[in-house]
């Protein structure tokens, strides 16, 4: 299972400010930082996001077919980000709506350029049956 994500920034400050506000949408918050990176999530012991600058010094760069999902409750929720995310600078990479199945997302870039997406399963939503 996935403990946390991390995204590379060359500017934690600003990156932090974007995800601040987006991860209050979806009720998470910083659970720790330090001098090169800010984790969020709703505790400790759940799944986290952070941004960190690279180890290796070099710059950051973004993860050809590399996306972060963001698991929220509701169809409502999933416009909320994305529209925070768009909001704060981000990029739409496909607006909120039914994808296959019951599977109900929207996807956004972040302020460097990471895909991600909020998304929610909808009983009854797309059903083939």
């Amino acid at each position: 299972m996935i403990g946390y994500v991390t995204l590379g920034t060359d500017d934690v400050p600003r990156a932090a400010k974007f995800y601040d506000e987006l991860m209050a949408v979806i009720g998470a918050g910083r659970v720790f930082e330090g001098d090169n990176f800010v984790a969020w999530g709703t505790s400790m012991d759940q799944p986290g996001l952070s941004v960190i600058t690279p180890y290796d010094g070099k710059p950051a760069s973004v993860g050809n077919g590399t996306m972060v999902a963001l698991v929220v409750d509701a169809p409502e929720k999933v416009h909320a980000v994305h529209a925070k995310a768009l909001e704060l600078g981000g990029t739409n990479e496909g607006d909120p709506g039914p994808r296959q199945g019951n599977f109900y997302a929207a996807y956004f870039r972040d302020l460097d350029g990471h895909k991600l997406n909020a998304f929610c399963m909808v009983a009854g939503q797309g059903d083939e049956s």
